[in-house]
Order: structure tokens, then C-alpha cells, then sequence
């Protein structure tokens, strides 16, 4: 028997090679005259988002940009671009980057068009809203945050808050393969892996709310983020591929929204939020170990979907076997990729571990989807296996 869920998405998505530069005629009924673009120094180096400017004012917008956008953006960051709109007087937030970009942007559409206060919006469905129109361009093939109703931050020193809210969701979602071409190797592939986790959480996420239409999309996620990740990072100039990434990132994306993400996560934050390493090498570091934790109750549940990145794993027939060489295949296509693969290799010591192992028990809205009960002690020990 299916039971109940919600299932929320983003209104409206558009999936075209140079689909950025036609942005203004896309959102031409809600961007009204004076747009503001939330992006990053990297993306205004690379000139990602020039066409879109370009379009932009050609079609008698004034746009104002803010492109001061950092990895693990502070809460500081957030009040800088809230002001920055409020003195444009933005009547429209475009988020143009990767994941920091996009979520900044969903938190200045919200705390401009509802005027609350950011403290009391943190949490699920907090949020009072409404929100400026909202456009996400995503220049990364990982995140999936265009299709996501959730804005994570850094708060203090270390810790990583989140808003969750159907508010975030924007009115559209614009999948351009072409911004993607530029991305480097460990990007890509940093980018890969965190999508193919959503897809993972997502659909072995013990949620209430997990859902028949969130795990077909996880497996077409996998299907297309599996088959496409090495020739994205070797290939890089492969305009299929990249466009496979993307879109697989997408689904991933829609899956976790609404089935929502786990451990990995939960254990992956404490990486980034002391030691500053990018999400979805943090999530690549812990995956397998969470996997082999996780596999004393979800072995059924993830030899269902191992075939589906590393098809030759249909032949083992034992559901712990298949499952246990699903975790140890995803820390060699991560090692095959370039990325590190040990704390150790990101200057994590021992000595951290008991303190990352305490932080991680803070993220209870990410735990509590796990499919196995996992304690400090439990994670202390899942960053040990990983040193």
C-alpha cells in the first residue's frame, strides 16, 4: 500500500544549451524593472554570467549584482545582500553560481519579500513568507539547490543552520549545460559524487514523507549521474555529458526536497563547517563509511539501486555482499576521480574527531532520516574508519 506525501517542486524548469542568455524573455511576467543577480567572484571572473546581464538590460531592466558570495556563506553575508537589494529596491532575485550562490538568493527573496527575521525563519517550515520572484541558475552539476525548498547556512563560527520551506522554491529553475563546460576535474567531480548521495539519501531516507515519485527520481538520477561523472571529469568538453550531469543533479535534487538526505549529510557538515572543505568532497570523505554503517539495516534497500551506478554488481546475488561493494565501488570512483578520499588528506587528525563526532549529533532534522539509529559514539567511530 502507497501511503501519504507531499511532493513540492520548482514551478516551472528550462533545460537548453544557452538557455542563461534568454533568461530575461523567460521570466519576462515576474522579473519586473530592477532584478538582482546573487553570484560569486569566481562566476564574474569567468564572465558566466555576462550573456545574462547583457539580455537583461537589453529588455529595459536595471539589474544591480552582488557578487560577493564565499563557500559556506555567513550569516553576514546573507544581511550584506539582503541591504544590497533592499537599497536597488529589488523587484526580482536571480541566484546565478553554485550552491552558496542559490541559497543566499533564496534567503534574500524571502527576507525581502516577508520582512522576518532570519532567526525566526531557521528550521522546517518556519518560514512565513512570501518572497520576491525568484530565478535559479545553477552553474554546478551537484547541489541540485535550484529544485530544493532549503538555504543552508554558516552561523558562528562552525555551524551550519538551514531554512526549509516550500518559500524557497523558485518560480523558475534554468539548467544551461553550457555554464558547466569551464567547471575543473575535482569540481566536477566533488559536484558528482554530492548529487549521486542525494539520490542515494534520498531514496533509503527513513522520512515519513519518502515517496514512490522521489525514489524513481533518484533512480534516473543515478542512472544518468553513474553513467556520465568520469567522462564529465576527463571529458570535460563533452556537452552530453555535462548536460547528463545537470540534469541527473536536477532529479537528485527533486528526490532529496522531499525524501529528505541523512547521516552523510548530517556527518559531512562538521567537515566543511571547521575544516572549510568544500560539501561534496565532505560528503564523498563519509559516504562509504555511512554506507557499511547503515548496511546492518539497509542492506535490501541499497542492493537495489547499486546496479544502477556499477552494473557489473547485478551478478552478486547476497543483498550485504552487493551492498558492502556498493560502499567500497563509491570510495574507489571517488579515489579514480581525484579526490581525496581520507580526512587524514584534508588535515583532519584524530585528535578532531571527538569534537566533529559531538557537532554532527546537532543536525537532528538530518538524523532522524537515517535508516539506522546513529549515536556520537557511532559517529565517532564512522570518522575513524574514514581517517
Amino acid at each position: 500500500m502507497i501511503g501519504a506525501f507531499t511532493f513540492n517542486t520548482s514551478q516551472r524548469i528550462v533545460f537548453e544549451n544557452g538557455a542563461a542568455a534568454n533568461l530575461a524573455s523567460h521570466a519576462a511576467s515576474f522579473l519586473g524593472p530592477r532584478p538582482f543577480l546573487v553570484t560569486d567572484p569566481g562566476i564574474v571572473s569567468l564572465g558566466l554570467q555576462a550573456s545574462c546581464e547583457v539580455a537583461l538590460a537589453d529588455a529595459g531592466h536595471e539589474l544591480a549584482r552582488f557578487s560577493d558570495v564565499v563557500a559556506d556563506p555567513p550569516r553576514s553575508l546573507v544581511d550584506a545582500a539582503v541591504d544590497a537589494a533592499r537599497a536597488h529596491g529589488a523587484t526580482s532575485v536571480i541566484g546565478f553560481g553554485g550552491g552558496s550562490s542559490l541559497d543566499v538568493a533564496k534567503l534574500v527573496a524571502l527576507l525581502l519579500g516577508s520582512n522576518e527575521d532570519l532567526d525566526d525563519a531557521w528550521g522546517i517550515g518556519n518560514a512565513k513568507g512570501p518572497r520576491l520572484p525568484l530565478i535559479l541558475v545553477p552553474t554546478t552539476a551537484g547541489t541540485g539547490s535550484e529544485v530544493t525548498p532549503i538555504s543552508i547556512i554558516t552561523v558562528g563560527e562552525e555551524e551550519k543552520r538551514g531554512v526549509v520551506s516550500p518559500f524557497l522554491l523558485p518560480d523558475l529553475a534554468i539548467l544551461d549545460p553550457l555554464l558547466t563546460l569551464g567547471l575543473p576535474g575535482p569540481v566536477t567531480a566533488a559536484t558528482g559524487i554530492d548529487a549521486m548521495v542525494h539520490a542515494i539519501e534520498g531514496y533509503a531516507s527513513k522520512s515519513a514523507n519518502n515517496n514512490p515519485v522521489s525514489r524513481t527520481l533518484a533512480v534516473e538520477a543515478l542512472k544518468l549521474l553513474g553513467a556520465n561523472i568520469e567522462k564529465a571529469v576527463f571529458t570535460p568538453a563533452d556537452k552530453d555529458a555535462r548536460g547528463a550531469m545537470l540534469l541527473g543533479s536536477m532529479l537528485a535534487g527533486m528526490a532529496f526536497a522531499n525524501s529528505p538526505v541523512a547521516a552523510v549529510h548530517a556527518l559531512a557538515y562538521p567537515i566543511g563547517g571547521t575544516f572549510h572543505v568544500p560539501h561534496g568532497l565532505s560528503n564523498a570523505l563519509v559516504l562509504p563509511h555511512v554506507l557499511k554503517f547503515n548496511n546492518t539495516v539497509a542492506s535490501e534497500t541499497y542492493t537495489e539501486i547499486a546496479p544502477i551506478v556499477f552494473p557489473a554488481l547485478a551478478e552478486v546475488s547476497d543483498a550485504r555482499a552487493r551492498s558492502d561493494l556498493f560502499a567500497e565501488h563509491l570510495a574507489d570512483l571517488a579515489a579514480k576521480l581525484g579526490l581525496q578520499t581520507r580526512l587524514r588528506d584534508v588535515g583532519i587528525s584524530e585528535a578532531d574527531l571527538p569534537k566533529m563526532a559531538s557537532d554532527a549529533m546537532k543536525q537532528t532534522r538530518l538524523l532522524i532520516n537515517n535508516p539506522r539509529e546513529l549515536g556520537e559514539m557511532d559517529a565517532f567511530d564512522i570518522y575513524k574508519a574514514a581517517l
